[in-house]
C-alpha cells in the first residue's frame, strides 16, 4: 500500500545524499518533494502542514548543520517524525485486573470487522488467553454465520445465542456475553457489533449502549486502509460519538494510496494498536510504527522478519540440521525439502525479501517470484523415493524421466533441481569442513588438519605460499565461495543487493536454465 510513497521518498533522499552540505535552498527543495509525496499518498493536509513544519524546524538546526553527513542526518529527522505521525510506540491490549478483559470492535460496514475478530482471537489463542467471540451484529445478512466460522478456523468459542438477520437484542447479547465468559473461564471477551454504509444515529447509539452495558477495556475502532480521506471523517465521527482507545487498519495489503491510515492517529490521537495484512487469519500483528516507518523508507523490516521465522521455525528441527551440517554429514534432498517448507510456511516469499533493507530499488524482480515454483520444486522431490532423496547420485535416466512424469514437470526441471542441488551440498561440505559456520566454533580448525594430512609434506615454490602455510590456498579459495546462499537456492537476483544481503532468485528454483 506504500509503495508509491516509499518511492518517491526513496527518490527524495538519493538526490540528497550527493551533496556534502545542505543549504536553505536544498531544505526547501526537499521539504516541497516530500510535501507533494505525502499528498500524493492521500495524507490529511493538515497532517502534511505539521510534518513538513516540523522536517524543516530541526532540518535548519545544529543536528544537521554540525553532522558529518547532513543528507543522512535529514533522512533520520524524517523516520523520527514518520514514527511520531504513526503512534511513537507500540501500543498493547490493556488486560483488566480481574478476567474477563473485553474488546469491543466498532466501525462502518464492509471494513472487515467479523474477520478482523477471528483474527485478534487466533493471536490472542497464540498468545496464551483464551478468547471468546460474540455475535452482536444481528442486523447484516448471515454476520452471524461468518463469526462462527471465523471461530471455528481459529480454534475458538463463539457466543451467539440470536440467529441474527433482523432478530434478537445486541445489548442483551453483549451483557450476557460477560457471564457466559466467566461460566466458561474465558479471559478475554471480543464483541463484534454492527455497522452501516456510512454514519447513521441508530448504529451510533446502539454502539453507546453497547459500551455502556459491557464497560470494555479496549474499544477498537476498525478502519478498511483504502478507503481514503473518508477514513478520517469517519473515525473523527466515531470519535466524537461512541469514542475509542485504538485503531486497526485492515487491507494494507491492497494497492490503494495508504496516506489516510497514516492522517487517523494524528487526527484522533488514537494510536494505531493492530494491522491487517492479508485474506488469511493469520495475516494480522501489533502495529509497530518504528518498523512501519523503516518500511516506507525503505529501510527494511528485519526485526519482523525475525519474529516470523521464530515463530514458524521448529527449534528441534533446526538443531538437528545445525549439529548435522557440524558434523559433516551429508545434507540430503530430505533436508533441503525440510528447509523450503520452514520458509514457505513463513509467508510470501517477496513479502519475506520485501522486508530488507533497499529491496524498494529491486520491486519489480521480487515482484515476479512465484511461490508455485517453490511448490513445484517440493513435488519434484516428493516424487523421488527415499533412497533417491538420501542419494540423489542413483537418480539415472529413467528414474528422472519416472521423477518428472510423477511430479508434472520436464526432465529437464528435474536435471536442473539435481544440478543445483549438488552445488548445494558442496557448499554445506565446505560451511562444515573449512569455512565455519557461525556458533560452531572448532570447525576451521578441524578443516585445517584435514587439508594438511591430504596434501601431506609437499612443499611449495613460492616462498610467500611457504610462510602462509600448507593450508593457505584453499583457506583463501573458500571464503569467496561461501558469501551467499546455497546455489539450489537459485542464482541471485537480477542487479546488487545492498551489502549482506545477496539474497537468491527463488523465483527460478525448478526451471530449466
Amino acid at each position: 500500500m506504500f509503495e508509491n510513497l516509499s518511492d518517491r521518498l526513496t527518490s527524495v533522499f538519493t538526490n540528497l545524499r550527493s551533496k556534502g552540505r545542505l543549504s536553505e535552498a536544498d531544505i526547501n527543495a526537499t521539504a516541497r518533494e516530500i510535501r507533494v509525496a505525502l499528498l500524493e499518498a492521500d495524507v490529511a493536509l493538515p497532517v502534511v502542514k505539521d510534518f513538513i513544519g516540523r522536517v524543516k524546524e530541526r532540518a535548519r538546526g545544529s543536528e544537521v548543520s554540525q553532522a558529518l553527513n547532513p543528507a543522512q542526518q535529514v533522512v533520520k529527522i524524517v523516520n523520527d517524525e514518520l514514527i511520531e505521525i504513526l503512534g511513537g510506540q507500540t501500543r498493547r491490549i490493556r488486560f483488566a485486573k480481574t478476567p474477563p478483559t473485553v474488546i469491543m470492535l466498532a466501525g462502518l460496514q464492509g471494513a472487515g470487522k467479523t474477520t478482523l475478530a477471528g483474527k485478534l482471537a487466533r493471536w490472542l489463542k497464540e498468545e496464551g488467553h483464551t478468547p471468546l467471540l460474540v455475535a452482536c451484529d444481528l442486523q447484516r445478512p448471515n454476520a452471524v454465520q461468518q463469526l462462527q466460522v471465523m471461530g471455528e478456523r481459529a480454534g475458538v468459542a463463539v457466543y451467539a445465542p440470536e440467529p441474527g438477520n433482523g432478530v434478537g437484542d445486541p445489548v442483551r447479547v453483549a451483557q450476557a456475553s460477560i457471564a457466559e465468559a466467566k461460566r466458561s473461564l474465558h479471559d478475554v471477551v471480543i464483541i463484534d457489533t454492527a455497522g452501516r454504509l456510512g454514519i447513521d444515529s441508530e448504529m451510533m447509539q446502539q454502539a453507546i449502549d453497547i459500551r455502556r452495558a459491557t464497560e470494555p477495556e479496549e474499544v477498537l475502532f476498525v478502519v478498511d486502509a483504502m478507503v481514503g480521506q473518508d477514513a478520517v471523517n469517519t473515525a473523527q465521527a466515531f470519535m466524537d460519538g461512541v469514542g475509542f482507545d485504538g485503531v486497526v487498519l485492515t487491507k494494507l495489503d491492497g494497492d490503494a494510496r495508504g496516506g489516510a491510515a497514516l492522517s487517523v492517529r494524528q487526527i484522533t490521537g488514537r494510536p494505531i494498536m493492530f494491522a491487517s495484512t492479508g485474506e488469511k487469519l493469520e495475516d494480522f500483528d501489533l502495529f509497530h510504527p518504528d518498523r512501519m516507518a523503516g518500511r516506507i523508507l525503505d529501510m527494511g523490516d528485519i526485526l519482523t522478519l525475525i519474529e516470523q521465522a521464530q515463530r514458524t521455525f521448529d527449534e528441534e528441527q533446526t538443531a538437528r540440521m545445525a549439529d548435522k551440517l557440524a558434523s559433516g554429514e551429508d545434507f540430503t534432498l530430505e533436508d533441503f525439502l525440510d528447509q523450503m517448507m520452514m520458509i514457505r510456511k513463513m509467508g510470501p516469499i517477496g513479502n519475506l525479501l520485501g522486508m530488507l533493507p533497499g529491496m524498494g530499488q529491486m520491486r519489480q524482480q521480487v515482484n515476479q517470484i512465484d511461490d508455485r515454483d517453490l511448490d513445484r520444486v517440493a513435488a519434484i522431490i516428493r516424487s523421488m523415493t527415499p533412497g533417491e532423496r538420501s542419494d540423489p547420485k542413483i537418480i539415472n535416466g529413467s528414474r528422472r524421466a519416472r521423477i518428472a512424469k510423477g511430479s508434472g514437470v520436464t526432465v529437464g526441471e528435474v536435471n536442473s533441481l539435481v544440478t543445483r542441488f549438488f552445488q548445494a551440498q558442496k557448499m554445506m561440505k565446505a560451511m562444515a569442513g573449512g569455512m565455519g559456520i557461525p556458533g560452531m566454533p572448532g570447525t576451521r580448525r578441524k578443516a585445517a588438519k584435514q587439508v594438511k594430512a591430504k596434501k601431506g609434506k609437499q612443499r611449495s615454490g613460492d616462498p610467500r605460499k611457504r610462510a602462509l602455510g600448507p593450508g593457505a590456498k584453499e583457506e583463501q579459495a573458500q571464503p569467496q565461495q561461501a558469501g551467499g546462499l546455497p546455489p539450489a537456492f537459485g542464482g541471485g537476483l537480477p542487479g546488487q543487493l545492498p551489502p549482506g544481503f545477496q539474497l537468491p532468485d527463488l523465483g527460478d528454483l525448478g526451471k530449466k536454465r
